[in-house]
């Protein structure tokens, strides 16, 4: 059995005429399609395609796959229209919530997939910083939310009508600005390393943070800058400028627009953990599809989490 992705490779190779124009309409880099197309050339046991400077060109084995690959993919794409009809994702709108690190660096490409696989289903998506996403579930505003909740906090009621289903959880860590005294060596920093620590603060008016804050005052950090918004992108420019220092989530840190220097703390149970939300007695197809598509992602990215 041919890979259906490598089959439609070669097809898209075959009208672009190049392997370059190829992956741009994909969305591959030029070596991870030259590899998909390898991979087929041993799956099919004959050389499909020839390169030169002039461009890419099918052999008759080429041909005559690229030939029977349109067919196949033709009858895959009325199977998956079909099937998307009886299991109800063939029109309608998926109402999303999302906070903004969340919405920025985890969400698109699973919206990506989804729209791939359910094109007939609009996507609406709405900005609700936890734990407002909770509300809007409850009140049927969004289908379904993302929010998320940190350690140490105090516990937060969640109406009997949701539930939260955890799909990521990550460690706050440490940022400084570039070369700061305590960006240096690989061992975890101990939370009294920060006594006298100028900390860019953003309780008290961020509720979910308050109890990570008072942790990181209790070691002796002391407030410099306080930020009335959670908005990371900020509080990384004011550490990068050596305003402070903070403690972010490794996402954060690791996605940073402005250069910072990072440190694993010790102990490592200061954490964040981004849930979706979901109506507990009702659930349409499309949102069920998109929490299987937010599950499959979000454990990638949990995977390649710095301390891996």
């Amino acid at each position: 059995m041919y890979d259906p992705t490598r089959l439609a490779a070669l097809v898209a190779v075959a009208e672009a005429g190049s392997i370059t124009r190829a992956a741009e309409r994909l969305g591959y880099t030029p070596p991870a399609l030259s590899q998909q197309l390898a991979k087929l050339e041993r799956e099919a046991g004959a050389t499909l395609l020839v390169r030169s400077h002039r461009g890419t060109r099918l052999t008759g084995a080429g041909e005559l796959l690229v030939a029977r690959a349109r067919r196949v993919l033709d009858e895959m794409e009325r199977a998956r229209h079909e099937l998307a009809h009886l299991a109800g994702l063939s029109g309608g709108t998926l109402r999303l919530g999302t906070f903004q690190t969340a919405g920025i660096h985890l969400l698109p490409p699973v919206l990506s997939a989804f729209r791939r696989t359910y094109p007939d289903v609009e996507l609406a998506v709405a900005d609700y910083e936890p734990p407002a996403g909770v509300a809007a579930v409850a009140a049927g505003e969004v289908d379904l939310a993302l929010t998320h909740t940190y350690e140490p906090a105090a516990p937060v009621a969640v109406p009997s009508s949701v539930s939260l289903e955890p799909v990521l959880v990550e460690e706050l860590v440490l940022v400084t600005a570039p070369g700061h005294v305590l960006a240096g060596g690989s061992a975890r920093l101990p939370l009294a390393e920060l006594a006298g620590q100028p900390l860019i603060s953003m309780a008290p008016d961020h509720p979910p943070r308050q109890g990570v804050e008072a942790a990181v005052a209790r070691a002796g950090a002391t407030p410099a800058v306080l930020v009335e918004t959670p908005v990371y992108a900020l509080v990384c420019a004011l550490v990068s400028a050596g305003l402070g220092v903070a403690v972010v989530p490794e996402m954060v840190a690791r996605t940073a627009a402005t250069p910072v220097g990072t440190r694993l703390l010790e102990p490592g149970d200061l954490r964040r953990t981004i849930s979706v939300v979901h109506r507990t007695d009702e659930m349409s197809p499309a949102a069920d599809a998109f929490r299987a598509l937010l599950r499959g992602t979000f454990e990638r990215a949990g995977r390649h989490r710095p301390d891996n």
